[in-house]
């Protein structure tokens, strides 16, 4: 029955895995019996990792590169199938934006990250099917945010991204069923290192509030992210596919009141 939680001899594509959920994903996936291909922008980052899918046994592959580069992901496809035979599960981990008001908000911000968080993980999963199919199919997860789900003031860009990463993910899995599944990730409140270098300025009482305010009374870590990913990898969910799955402590809804003043 554990079977059905392993990933043994596939091959796992992750961006963004340098750190935080990218790297956890990594290590678990190795872990499970993965072969691990990762990909960031900072090349010491990315081999870090791949030092530790190593370490257990595994073959991986450093890719340092930034995917907003579109010709970049024809190279990691390429070099993917080229030094380790195929590709089973891509995960896509990296995106992120900067928020600001709607009305301080441009059209080229917008643009800029509609290009990391729509754009970029498309173009892999469009240049990674032929090869998932191939291999007899597959999975894609991406990583969203539960921020996608509600509408914060101050978080325009931020939660309209993540709304389109989880539309994206219900469309691609309907067009790609039954070969390939094609799930999502919602993360809540990650203790990240970019997370808790933004916290140090936060004052205490905030961050006691985001902790009561979550049933689980803890925020999130990035293996809780991990976990949730071989799930949707593995064929334990082999009958799943236009799932988001909110992995956030059972937060009803924003951590914190609105920052701005009524217009």
């Amino acid at each position: 029955m554990l079977e059905r939680f392993l990933l043994t001899d596939k091959v796992v594509v992750i961006t963004g895995g340098g750190k935080g959920i990218g790297a956890a994903t990594a290590e678990l996936a190795a872990e499970a019996g993965a072969d691990v291909v990762v990909t960031a922008r900072t090349a010491e980052d990315v081999e870090q990792v791949a030092e530790v899918v190593r370490s257990k046994g595994r073959r991986a592959l450093a890719v340092p590169g930034d995917v907003n580069d579109l010709a970049f992901l024809a190279e990691l496809v390429e070099r993917t199938v080229a030094e380790l035979g195929g590709i089973d599960v891509v995960v896509n981990n990296a995106g992120g934006s900067v928020s600001k008001p709607l009305l301080e908000t441009t059209v080229g911000a917008l643009e800029r990250s509609f290009h990391f968080n729509i754009s970029s993980p498309f173009e892999l999963v469009r240049l990674s099917v032929p090869h998932l199919l191939e291999r007899g199919g597959g999975a894609i997860v991406n990583i969203g945010s539960v921020a996608g789900r509600n509408a914060p003031r101050g978080s325009f860009t931020h939660s309209l991204m993540k709304a389109a990463v989880g539309q994206m993910t219900r469309l691609m899995a309907a067009e790609l069923s039954p070969r390939i599944r094609v799930n999502a990730v919602l993360p809540g409140a990650i203790e990240t290192a970019s997370f808790k270098t933004w916290a140090e300025h936060m004052p205490d009482a905030l961050r006691e509030q985001m902790v009561a305010a979550t049933p689980m009374r803890r925020n999130g870590v990035p293996e809780d992210i991990a976990a949730a990913v071989l799930y949707f990898a593995a064929p334990s969910s082999s009958w799943v596919t236009g799932k988001l799955l909110d992995v956030d402590g059972g937060v009803p809804g924003p951590l914190f009141p609105s920052p701005q003043p009524d217009l």
